[in-house]
């Protein structure tokens, strides 16, 4: 089990690698925020919290037509990224700025919906996090969240040991004080805030194909199965050097598996500002 190791809300673990970008790029509305497009209608006002590269920011830009959508992240690369993101797809009601989830700069009752998706599973305070919302969204105001759900996360074939990864990520996540399970917790957190009716959904995002496997494989061996990721697994106590060479080896074989698929657990909700 990881030791505890307090730490200010800053995607550590997660962190900026081509590898990590190029999983938040292939991100879109239609797939990663489903339990959220039939609330939205033209002319909303629309904030995406911690919107990464803007992949989905200008989803949501596109399903309210003449209203404006306004992602924020504490990243300036991101920031940026978002930007060009939006300009090449002509998306000029999206717009992207710095910001802190847990300040949000913005005024009260400011916007009609709220999204976030693997923002919470990052920040320490949740609740701080959905207060911030609970306050820049109108009187009946919708927010949506996509959380990961880490124990349910799966790669397959396991070969009796690829199961011990996604534990050391959820105990990396741990560490940096944020909740690898806050997808399953959504539900109570909302309510916790003052949240009225709640809908709670789940579903998986499902890697399979062979280009599929060869993206994952490679984000796993750039990044998770990095020297990098592997001290810091390592120094806090969520791993051996046995256990991540023996995971190293386990992925090679499953990259090459013809039944070769991983899936990534996400709880979601809906509900509403009374």
């Amino acid at each position: 089990m990881a030791q505890e190791m307090p730490q200010d809300p800053d995607y550590t673990i997660m962190g900026y690698s081509e590898e990590m970008i190029q999983s938040l790029m292939r991100r879109n509305a239609e797939t990663n925020a489903a339990h959220l497009l039939s609330h939205l209608e033209p002319g909303m006002r629309v904030l995406d919290v911690g919107c990464g590269p803007g992949n989905i920011t200008v989803g949501l830009a596109e399903a309210v037509g003449h209203g404006i959508v306004y992602g924020i992240d504490k990243e300036q690369s991101q920031v940026e990224l978002a930007q060009a993101v939006a300009a090449t797809l002509q998306q000029e009601n999206a717009v992207f700025r710095v910001g802190d989830a847990t300040s949000l700069p913005f005024e009260d009752g400011f916007f009609d919906v709220a999204h976030c998706h693997d923002v919470l599973m990052h920040i320490p305070g949740t609740q701080a996090v959905l207060a911030e919302v609970m306050r820049v969204l109108k009187p009946g105001g919708v927010i949506g969240c996509r959380e990961m759900i880490t124990s349910s996360c799966f790669t397959y074939p396991d070969y009796g040991v690829i199961g011990k990864a996604w534990e050391m990520f959820g105990d990396l996540i741990a560490t940096d004080d944020g909740p690898p399970q806050i997808g399953k917790d959504l539900k109570t957190q909302l309510i916790r805030a003052g949240f009225t009716n709640p809908r709670v959904t789940g579903s998986f995002d499902i890697y399979s194909t062979p280009e599929e496997i060869d993206f994952i494989y490679g984000v796993a061996s750039q990044w998770f199965l990095s020297q990098d990721m592997t001290e810091t697994a390592l120094n806090y106590g969520a791993s051996t050097v046995e256990l991540a060479e023996a995971i190293r080896v386990a992925y090679q074989q499953w990259r090459d598996d013809p039944g070769a698929m991983c899936a990534l657990a996400y709880g979601e909700a809906v509900a509403r500002k009374p």
